[in-house]
């Protein structure tokens, strides 16, 4: 599926993807249709991959960590790209939920979670969104109530990836009700805590193995030391910092989901005949996958330059708004081409081409609708 060496790999990232290949196709290519059943991944493949070291890649080594970088993480989402799953919501473990604990959490907090998760032994989720916000987090109304040592958290979330099998829920909270950004923090949540409940698994036109979930906050009190920072109402401020990496996330896995559709596609296209001929043979076909490999390859282009600038410190978030409402729109319209050459197979839930279709619609909406991306790159006009 990739079809050049991207400027950021060396030979340390090759050794990674083989790891990574070799475990995508044997530990979830063959139980894919399993996943999408049962809606979600079996609970073993999280420690599985902790066993192997393909979880928090890019935490330091001193917190269970594989100590490498960005790089790493965008390698592993590639992977897992190439054999066609969407179920497995390992990005966000690794790259958002660890990576909050790693930037704001105390030295208690980082020793505490940060081994489990990369193990296996604690599957991590975040939870901003509720049913009457959607993108406007000021808005929220879970609450953190302080009680002598203690917070009581209440509230609810919904289309929380890991939902159904986290472990801990990185939650956003109001701690002053009163004032908006600044009065929003971050709250660790186990879900081992008394008065937290989970509802149902949500049934999703696409990602129909990841379990996107419901959750429940009743009163669940949780210690002061749960709190993420040092103090309350820093939680917009650390949500602005890390939307960056999580929004170049989302773009690697469109130009992966782009690179897998070429390559799906260019397959059928010479397999499969219509009138005496492979249906390469005629000039609309090569026609559209020579835009498709376009769109891929100039997609891929930009995502490398901003891995690199992500790894040098140097991602800002227009930029970064940039690179995820490119790359998930043109991996939408790139899905639908290759649908379209597959005829009435591509509309069969067998075929991977339909899948994808269905599983990248969402990436123009999570972590920041499109309409929010523009208005973010306008600002900086």
């Amino acid at each position: 599926m990739i079809t050049r060496r991207s400027p950021w790999m060396d030979d340390d990232l090759d050794d990674v993807r083989d790891l990574a290949r070799t475990f995508c196709e044997k530990e979830i290519k063959p139980h894919i249709e399993t996943f999408i059943a049962d809606k979600h991944v079996d609970r073993q493949l999280w420690n599985s991959a902790g066993d192997v070291g393909l979880l928090c890649l890019s935490i330091p080594e001193e917190y269970g960590g594989g100590g490498g970088t960005f790089a790493h993480e965008a390698i592993l989402i590639e992977e897992q790209a190439r054999v066609g799953d969407s179920s497995w919501g390992a990005s966000l473990h690794n790259g958002i939920v660890a990576h909050y604990l790693l930037a704001y959490g105390t030295e208690e907090q980082k020793q505490h979670w940060l081994p489990k998760m990369a193990s296996g032994e604690v599957v991590g989720a975040i939870a901003m969104t509720e049913p009457g916000t959607g993108s406007d987090l000021q808005n929220i109304k879970t609450k953190a109530v302080r009680e002598g040592d203690d917070y009581l958290v209440s509230g609810s979330k919904t289309f929380i990836t890991n939902g159904s099998q986290a472990d801990l829920v990185l939650t956003v909270v109001k701690t002053d009700p009163d004032d908006r950004a600044a009065g929003i923090s971050l709250m660790l949540v186990p879900t081992s805590a008394e008065g937290f409940s989970r509802g149902r698994v949500l049934d999703k036109i696409g990602m129909k193995g990841q379990d996107t979930s419901e959750l429940f906050f009743d009163n669940v009190r949780v210690p002061v030391t749960n709190l993420l920072g040092l103090t309350e109402g820093q939680g917009f401020l650390q949500l602005m910092q890390q939307l960056p990496q999580e929004r170049l996330l989302v773009g690697v896995s469109n130009v992966a989901a782009m690179e897998f559709c070429l390559a799906e596609t260019m397959t059928y296209v010479h397999d499969r005949s219509a009138f005496g001929r492979p249906i390469w043979g005629f000039q609309n076909t090569k026609f559209k996958m020579a835009e498709v490999a376009t769109e891929a390859r100039v997609a891929r282009s930009f995502v490398d330059e901003c891995i690199q600038l992500h790894l040098a410190g140097g991602l800002d978030i227009p930029t970064a708004a940039m690179v995820k409402l490119w790359c998930s729109e043109r991996a939408q319209r790139v899905a639908d081409t290759c649908l379209q050459l597959h005829g009435g197979y591509g509309y069969m839930n067998e075929y991977p081409i339909a899948r994808i279709w269905a599983d990248m619609r969402v990436s123009q909406i999570y972590a920041g609708t499109s309409e929010i991306m523009k208005e973010i790159i306008s600002r900086s006009l």
